[in-house]
């Protein structure tokens, strides 16, 4: 049975395999099997042909059982085929070459023929170049099985505490950086995506940076060993801080744990109730499997995680999924779109709380009777920020006055029929018009929008609120926006104004913005997803998705900021900023698939919106990050930073953005003229 149930998580990562290590002759497989399931194992990994064979002029190959001894949905959900450790096709001698491409190749075709999800391959030797060669030929045969390459999880530089156990085993100068076998080999395979990732885990481990590059890759098992676990004061296996924490990251990104090696503990299996610690828990259940107590606590490690967020059970089906990002200007947006973006129910607070705060700013508490404050919704929707305005006038006893304006003519009946149902027929004005066009009868106090993408300026903001803001007061709040104007109104934000310090810190209390943010990441999923429509249009396209088995090398970095209003005579919305990212120094080597972006906003004054993750607005879903893929991934060497360019383009029919790599090493730039990604004005 799985390892225990999380609320919304359903990957892969609830399933624990065991690591068959005798070769079960004859008839044995189907008892070993019985033997594993009876005791809570999900699968098994095991050798599927005798690990003695060596191809000779008419043997028969020497499997472990004919295919008839489990039926075809055993095979396939219960078994990870594993293929001889013995085979070496980078071998001096040429026979074993020979012999081991010989057997590779049949034992693969054995696996197929069994319709096996998955075949582990044997560590590659630090030459893998005629390894990966056959395995490539025999990965474009295959349909639906997957192949696991077995990697030793391992870095150059170990942690401090694991220097001790590295030189008391004298390997200190033998260990390698096992990324670094794995991407030769992917790349010499073109990133296919049936080649994966089987990680052993021992009981050193290395960086947390150096792991965190795995994240991003196709990791598919975690093969723990025995010899990982420590003992607890009950004489129990257990993991140590950073194990747990690594393991518990395996699960977070879909991983499976496969439990290998000989039982260093003879206790029977636990409850959760002993690993709690519970003096009156007793446990009679007689031990089934030698390594059913690293199985429980495995599952007691699974079980203990925190479940899923509402909102993460809501995006849990849009991780990974590329879509393209929407055009609201271009585009009439469809009614279940409107509808979903509605349901945010915290960015309609901010909104909120925004408009709340600028309402009590503009009109003093002895005006509120007298004065009606003008506000207009720009790109109105079905009238959410509308409602949210009037809430917030309601809120703080201002009196208010709202255009509504919306080009979208499906959502403008929507829009009527809201005021109707509301009774807002005095207080709402619906305007059916593009706000760029529309010649508004009087000047706003308040100019409210909601035209933030996930990079901030991709659903053209700029150029939105650029046509808008000839209908906003010299001295008119923009949400979001950043008002210079100056005046004594705004002095009197701060009781007491002594010298020239505290301007600034009034001017810098009521600038807004919204600012655009990237990354570099490692994300193999994406880049393969990317790869299977075999152009480069799609390769210079940038997708808005819900970044989840990915790897972020460095902190974000701004991009593009932009203001509002935005009076300057000479003003453009043409951006170009160059970047350098340092990489972590224990890190290791990385490979860029491409850089992650976000947006950060202050909707006014202290009010902010943004999903840049150092202060992402928290249970906010309305935006996912975007993705700018690379068409070849960077390959970072250790301790070398990444140069990146970005360029947003201006035209009067369009905008896009141009990127490209210059460090480490030079990339093409992406999306030349707008070629194959722009956004319609």
């Amino acid at each position: 049975m799985p390892l225990g149930q999380r609320a919304g998580d359903k990957s892969d990562s609830r399933y624990c395999g065991v690591e068959v290590l005798d070769f079960p002759a004859g008839e044995g497989l189907p008892a070993v099997l019985n033997h594993s399931l009876a005791s809570s194992f999900d699968f098994i990994l095991a050798p599927l042909v005798d690990p003695n064979y060596r191809p000779a002029p008419g043997a028969v190959l020497p499997v472990s059982a004919s295919d008839l001894v489990l039926g075809p949905a055993q095979w396939s959900n219960h078994v990870v085929g594993k293929i001889s450790e013995w085979i070496d096709l980078d071998a001096e001698d040429e026979q074993l070459r020979l012999d081991s491409e010989l057997t590779l190749k049949q034992e693969i075709a054995w696996a197929s023929h069994l319709s096996l999800q998955a075949c582990v391959l044997p560590a590659p030797r630090r030459s893998c170049g005629n390894y990966a060669r056959v395995v490539n030929q025999i990965l474009q045969g295959l349909t639906n099985m997957h192949l696991w390459l077995r990697l030793p999880l391992e870095k150059s530089e170990p942690m401090d505490d694991d220097l001790d156990k590295v030189k008391n085993n004298n390997h200190m100068n033998e260990m390698v950086d096992s990324w670094e076998l794995w991407n030769s080999f992917r790349l010499l395979c073109d990133h296919s995506s049936q080649l994966c990732v089987a990680l052993d885990i021992s009981s050193t481990l290395p960086s947390i940076n150096s792991l965190g590059r795995w994240f991003g890759e196709p990791v598919r098992a975690a093969i723990l060993q025995t010899n990982a676990f420590l003992t607890n004061g009950r004489g129990y296996p257990c993991l140590s801080k950073r194990h747990q924490k690594l393991l518990t990251g395996f699960f977070n990104h879909y991983i499976q744990v496969i439990l290998s090696g000989r039982s260093n503990h003879n206790v029977p299996p636990v409850s959760e109730g002993v690993l709690l610690g519970d003096e009156n828990h007793t446990e009679d259940a007689p031990v089934r499997h030698a390594l059913s107590p690293y199985l429980d606590y495995t599952a007691y490690l699974y079980r203990r995680m925190d479940p899923l967020p509402e909102q993460e059970c809501f995006e849990i089906n849009y991780r990974d999924f590329l879509q393209s990002p929407l055009q609201p200007l271009m585009d009439n947006l469809e009614a279940q779109t409107y509808e979903t973006f509605e349901k945010d129910v915290v960015k309609y607070t901010q909104y909120q709380r925004a408009v709340a705060k600028a309402l009590v700013d503009r009109v003093p508490d002895d005006a509120v009777s007298t004065t009606r404050t003008v506000l207009m919704v720009v790109g109105a929707g079905r009238g959410p920020l509308v409602r949210v305005s009037l809430q917030a006038a309601e809120q703080t006893g201002r009196k208010l006055k709202v255009y509504a304006v919306e080009k979208n003519p499906n959502a403008v009946i929507t829009l009527h029929s809201l005021i109707k149902l509301e009774g807002w027929e005095s207080l709402v004005t619906v305007i059916s018009s593009d706000m760029r066009c529309w010649d508004a009868p009087e000047k706003a106090d308040i100019l409210v929008s909601e035209l933030l993408g996930s990079f901030g300026d991709n659903e053209l903001s700029p150029e939105c609120l650029d046509g808008a803001q000839r209908f906003l007061k010299p001295d008119g709040i923009s949400i979001p926006s950043s008002y210079w104007t100056f005046s004594y109104t705004y002095l009197s934000l701060i009781p007491d104004v002594q010298n020239i310090f505290d301007i600034i810190d009034c001017l810098l209390m009521v600038l807004c913005r919204y600012t655009s943010f990237i990354q570099p990441i490692t994300a193999s999923k994406l880049h393969n997803d990317i790869k299977a429509h075999k152009d480069i249009a799609h390769f210079e396209t940038a997708y808005v998705v819900k970044l989840h088995r990915i790897a972020t090398l460095t902190p974000p970095q701004q991009v593009f900021t932009f203001t509002h209003p935005n009076f300057s005579p000479n003003a453009s919305n043409q951006r170009y900023t160059k970047l350098q990212f340092e990489m972590p120094p224990d890190m290791g080597s990385c490979l860029v698939h491409g850089f992650a972006g976000y947006f950060d906003s202050v909707l006014y004054k202290d009010v902010h919106l943004g999903i840049e993750p150092n202060t992402a607005t928290p249970n906010m879903f309305s935006w996912f990050p975007i993705f700018f893929p690379l068409r070849k991934p960077i390959y970072v060497p250790d301790r070398s930073p990444i140069e990146v360019h970005f360029w947003r383009c201006c035209a009067p029919t369009k905008v896009w953005y141009e990127w490209a790599v210059t460090t480490p090493t030079p990339s093409p730039i992406h999306n030349s003229s707008g070629r194959s990604y722009w956004v319609g004005l």
